[in-house]
């Protein structure tokens, strides 16, 4: 399902896509866009395979449509390292945290195996203007298969990616089907609880969600007039 912000068509210079996990956050982003943007929101499901064939999907039909997006923003709520809940975070780099290898002597990346990559880094100039605009931290963004639930592994992203100030599942494959239609990507975040061990009770997913549709309702005019240049 798309839920676009406007209806007929939308402007040459500007046709974005966000990609949230659930209808939940689809929602909550595009109550926050104000009308007459040229901005569609897709729910393409939960975990960066489902992302990233999501993604793919839409970025396809769009160009096909003879309509390419020329953004993609992987946006919805996650868990924040430091951030309180309600906080909003944009990734200045959308990591695989969990591709790779465990060895004997730890954790390595699949890059340092020889493949593919990791790291997915949005425009500097995109990440500064949208972190002005919402007033959000900047830092990385790990996608995950598993959500981190203990203490223990917790520490252990925060050790292995000292930048990190969030965690999502949804980021890298959104990020790894933008790349692959050659289209920059970003990733916006609000933070719903905290990484480490599993406490529902402690969850603000209202609030994060409240956050999510106020942060796109300050980012549209970014996103909708920033060009790649």
């Amino acid at each position: 399902m798309v839920v676009q912000a406007q209806e007929g068509l939308l402007t040459d210079t500007a046709h974005i896509l966000v990609a949230t996990a659930v209808p939940a956050e689809r929602d909550a982003v595009a109550r926050g866009l104000h009308d007459g943007g040229p901005i569609d929101v897709v729910a393409v499901g939960v975990g960066p395979a489902a992302a990233a064939a999501g993604t793919a999907t839409a970025l396809t039909k769009a160009a096909l449509a003879g309509h390419p997006y020329t953004l993609v923003v992987s946006a919805g709520i996650g868990g924040g390292f430091t951030a309180p809940p309600g906080a909003v975070l944009v990734a200045d780099a959308i990591t695989a945290a969990d591709l790779g290898a465990e060895t004997p002597e730890g954790f390595v990346p699949v890059t340092e195996l020889g493949f593919g990559t990791v790291t997915h880094r949005p425009p500097a100039s995109l990440v500064r203007d949208l972190a002005a605009r919402t007033g959000a931290t900047v830092g990385t963004v790990l996608t995950v298969s598993t959500v981190t639930g203990t203490a223990d592994r917790a520490a252990l992203l925060a050790q292995r990616h000292p930048g990190a100030v969030a965690e999502a599942m949804e980021g890298f494959g959104v990020a790894e089907a933008a790349a692959a239609h050659g289209v920059p990507v970003a990733e916006i975040r609000t933070v719903s609880n905290a990484v480490g061990p599993r406490d529902r009770a402690a969850w603000r997913i209202g609030d994060a969600l409240a956050a999510l549709a106020d942060a796109f309702g300050k980012a549209a005019p970014v996103l909708e007039s920033w060009k790649n240049t």
